[in-house]
């Protein structure tokens, strides 16, 4: 057996552990620590040879013993019999540069402990585990080498199990395999039920979920406030994971997303899986401050990424949502067409606003979601006649304002993947550097689900078709996010969450007030999230009075900080920006930053966040709450020591109510700097949007 260790720094009797048995060459335990000894992770072969993991944390146990083990079609299951053969340990603590994000810079900083396994039965089958420790959390993965007994592996179930020690507090979505778009639950672990809001043939056919399970990023607080959330991190030609929940034990094991054939996952070896992650944080803001999701990613493919620059963005969409425009050219008004959309470039030229998107710019609206029985398909090159591309591009140059592409593939990815090299030649000739791409309906080819391998891999040729053909993805009816934005930074946002045009439409009511205080903590960990903030018209009188938006204005300013992406939206129409006040604020607020941090939040109840915008000195803070009106006190004591600013705050009045009086709000004014303690009164779904710039 080898044991080797690469360590940087003299901790080794506290960083890492090996307990032998009495036969010398035979280790029984192994322990890994996090660089500041806070995070512990012991692995340990039964003596079955079953792998088992636990985790504690300041000397508590977070996750009790917890089994790995793999079900494979037409071989044995890896689950015992093992020993352990080689034992390799090493740190790492480096800082790397984002090309753009909520931070210039990120340190990576960790303890790794690999160990590997050899079946001692006849076969000698082989599997690796990998820890990474960090002071925030834990990654570990799986390895698969190259050997003679197991080439071509199909999984039919990954058992990794999470065993919790408390009937904790969870922030949870259903285990969905085909859509995101759910409002968040909160309840105690035992009292999941995700089976309870699984409706068959919703959302043109896309949702199908097999069990009691929950998505990913899934977050929970024990009962001595320590916070956890559960996702995974590198998601590469793997399928992705929920997690099944067994209420009465306390546990969680991975379940895969599969197909009709009841395949998770086809490789050959060798192969790595996706991380399996667990962020451990003592503050609520920790968990979004927390870079370990990226950090578990390779390396950025480029150096830097000059076409794409973070941006805000208009857009032909909204009017579509509240039934003023339609997407279809045979419709009452066709909104994508080449007068609109100037006007949409000269608004968002005036307002700081880089991007202008058009969706319903090429034929096959007609019926679009009948994929079986429709006449005319989804073309990416050919736009209706009363849409010139080439002079809305080049009218967009004129006023530096660049179009966003739109690809509305209604999931047919068999079409879609025949037209990619046609369809991003052409944003390649045109000088288009963003897409964004959308998935609604259910797979074709049948039998394929959003989350499974299959359109694992799809989502990972459009990121590589944009970089070779530098064009940036905003994905919508993605793939969750797993950190592959470090990787490849084109995959600048997406969608994956129950967003705003839910308030346009949706039977239920809309999204409520507390929606956006859990969303940074459950989906926002996997990465930037395509929210379309800045509603205006809250109330969606004259076209959506049924409807409305559960927040107040003040709450969509603050949106802009709150939620993290590098392109926002400005969506609503631009009769409801113009002239009004409030619009300065989105003028103003950046997109890109160097520092980023969660002042204060409770999930479920309220967040403040600052950010300083990347190549000024200029800070942007926001805060919102849930229904409940609120007082806080915000401390300025992040400003750069001795330099006074000028704070702009957009605030709730006294009478603000999110649904008696959402869209009136008061801006003051005010000179502060790091002594002052600011003192907001958030309106019942209210919220507070500042700009801090320096005098």
């Amino acid at each position: 057996m080898r044991i080797s260790f690469n360590i940087r720094t003299i901790y080794l009797g506290l960083i890492f552990a090996v307990t032998f048995s009495s036969c010398v060459d035979k280790p029984l335990n192994t322990r890994v620590l996090s660089p500041d000894n806070n995070v512990k992770v012991d692995f340990f072969l039964s003596e079955k040879g079953e792998p088992y993991y636990i985790v504690n944390y300041k000397n508590k146990k977070v996750i009790d013993t917890s089994k790995m083990s793999f079900d494979l079609k037409d071989a044995e299951s890896l689950s015992d019999n093992f020993k352990i053969t080689a034992i390799e340990a090493t740190t790492t603590d480096e800082t790397w540069d984002m090309i753009w994000g909520e931070d210039a810079q990120v340190r990576n900083h960790y303890n790794e402990l690999k160990i590997e396994l050899e079946e001692t039965s006849e076969l000698k089958r082989q599997l690796n585990i990998v820890f990474k420790v960090y002071d925030d959390g834990i990654g570990f993965r799986y390895e698969f080498p190259k050997q003679k007994h197991l080439n071509n592996v199909v999984i039919t179930d990954e058992n990794t199990e999470f065993n919790l020690t408390e009937n904790h507090k969870v922030w949870w979505i259903p285990g969905d395999w085909d859509i995101y778009e759910y409002l968040c639950q909160t309840t105690q672990f035992s009292e999941i039920d995700a089976l309870k809001f699984y409706e068959p043939g919703t959302h043109l056919g896309q949702t199908y979920m097999p069990e009691n399970a929950v998505n990913t990023p899934v977050t929970m607080k024990t009962d001595s406030g320590v916070y956890l959330s559960f996702h995974e991190a590198d998601l590469t030609d793997y399928a992705g994971m929920t997690l099944a929940v067994d209420t009465t034990n306390l546990k969680m094991k991975s379940e895969l997303v599969g197909n009709s054939k009841n395949i998770k996952v086809k490789r050959q070896t060798p192969f790595e899986t996706p991380w399996r992650t667990i962020q451990i944080t003592d503050r609520a803001g920790d968990l979004i401050e927390s870079k370990l999701i990226v950090n578990l990613n390779d390396p950025s493919e480029i150096d830097e990424m000059p076409y794409f620059k973070p941006m805000k963005y208009s857009g032909i969409w909204w009017d579509m949502h509240i039934g003023t425009g339609s997407w279809d050219y045979s419709g009452k008004y066709h909104a994508a067409n080449t007068e609109y959309a100037k006007e949409l470039i000269d608004f968002s030229a005036e307002h700081n606003i880089g991007g202008m998107l058009v969706e319903g710019w090429n034929i096959g609206w007609e019926k679009w979601w009948d994929k079986k029985n429709k006449k005319v398909h989804f073309d990416f090159v050919t736009p209706y006649p009363d849409y010139d591309l080439e002079e809305v591009v080049r009218y967009g140059k004129s006023k530096g304002v660049e179009l966003v592409m739109h690809h509305e593939t209604s999931a047919d990815i068999i079409r879609y993947e025949k037209q990619m090299d046609t369809a991003f030649a052409l944003m390649k000739n045109l000088g288009i550097h963003s897409v964004k791409t959308g998935y609604v309906g259910s797979i074709i080819p049948e039998g394929e689900y959003h989350h499974g391998q299959y359109m694992v891999n799809h989502y990972q040729k459009v990121l590589e078709k944009g970089l070779e053909t530098q064009v940036a993805i905003n994905a919508h009816e993605p793939i969750k996010a797993t950190g592959k934005r470090r990787t490849y930074p084109v995959a600048i946002a997406r969608e994956g969450v129950r967003g705003q045009e839910y308030n346009a439409w949706a039977k239920d009511g809309g999204n409520p007030p507390e929606h956006l205080t859990i969303v940074p903590f459950t989906r926002m960990l996997g990465g930037p999230v395509d929210y379309t903030p800045g509603i205006f018209n809250t109330s969606l009188k004259p076209s959506r009075p049924e409807n409305q938006i559960n927040t107040t204005l003040a709450h969509q300013l603050a949106l802009y900080v709150v939620l993290y992406s590098p392109v926002q939206m400005v969506p609503d129409l631009m009769k409801h920006y113009k002239g009004h006040p409030a619009m300065q604020f989105i003028k103003d607020v950046g997109v890109d930053w160097n520092t980023s941090k969660v002042l204060d939040a409770e999930i479920g109840e309220f967040i403040t966040v600052a950010r300083q915008e990347k190549g000024t000195k200029n800070w942007f803070l926001g805060t919102i709450t849930d229904e409940n009106k609120r007082a806080l006190k915000v401390n300025l004591d992040f400003l750069d020591e001795g330099k006074t600013y000028l704070a702009k705050i957009y605030k709730d009045k006294p009478d603000s109510h999110y649904l008696e009086n959402p869209e009136v709000y008061d801006i003051e004014e005010k000179e502060v700097d790091r002594e002052t303690v600011l003192e907001l009164n958030l309106a019942a779904g209210g919220g507070c949007a500042v700009s801090l710039m320096p005098l």
